[in-house]
C-alpha cells in the first residue's frame, strides 16, 4: 500500500508539474504570438479555467507528499520527501500571494475593460510562474529520489 501511495504522489506531482512546464514554455508563447487581442482573450480564458482546477492539484499534492512524508518518518528517503514537501508548500505560497492576485485580475480582463499596464501584470505573471515551476520540478525531482 506504501509503494502505491509513493507511485500515485510521484505520478500526481509530475503531471502537474508537466501542466505548469507546458504552460510557462509553450502555452503563454503561443498565445502571446496571437494577433490583435486575441492573445490577451486566451490568456484571460487560461486564468478562468486553470485558476479553477490548480488550486486542487497544488493542495492535493501537498497533502499526498505529507501522508507519503509522515508515514516514512526517519526510515530511508524520508528528508528528500520532506524537503519535496517543504517546496509544495513553498509553491503554495508562491501562487496565493503572487500569482493568485494577478490571475483574479487577469480572469475578468476583456479589450475593453483590461488595464493600460496589463502586459506588465502578465509579464510579472509569467516570471512569478517560472520561479513557481523550478520550485515544482525540484519538488519532483526530489519525489523521484526518495522513490528509487
Amino acid at each position: 500500500m506504501l509503494h502505491a501511495l509513493q507511485v500515485f504522489t510521484t505520478v500526481v506531482v509530475g503531471v502537474m508539474v508537466g501542466v505548469e512546464f507546458c504552460v510557462a514554455v509553450f502555452v503563454n508563447v503561443i498565445t502571446n504570438a496571437l494577433p490583435g487581442d486575441n492573445g490577451q482573450l486566451g490568456r484571460s480564458h487560461g486564468a478562468r479555467l486553470l485558476g479553477a482546477v490548480m488550486p486542487f492539484w497544488y493542495f492535493t499534492s501537498l497533502g499526498l507528499a505529507t501522508v507519503w512524508a509522515v508515514v516514512t518518518w526517519g526510515e530511508p528517503g524520508s528528508a528528500l520527501v520532506g524537503t519535496a514537501g517543504g517546496l509544495l508548500i513553498v509553491s503554495v505560497l508562491m501562487s496565493v500571494l503572487l500569482l493568485v492576485p494577478i490571475n483574479n485580475r487577469s480572469k475578468t480582463w476583456t479589450p475593453e475593460n483590461r488595464p493600460a499596464d496589463w502586459q506588465q501584470q502578465s509579464k510579472r505573471w509569467d516570471l512569478y510562474h517560472y520561479l513557481r515551476v523550478a520550485v515544482i520540478v525540484a519538488a519532483f525531482a526530489l519525489l523521484v529520489g526518495a522513490l528509487v
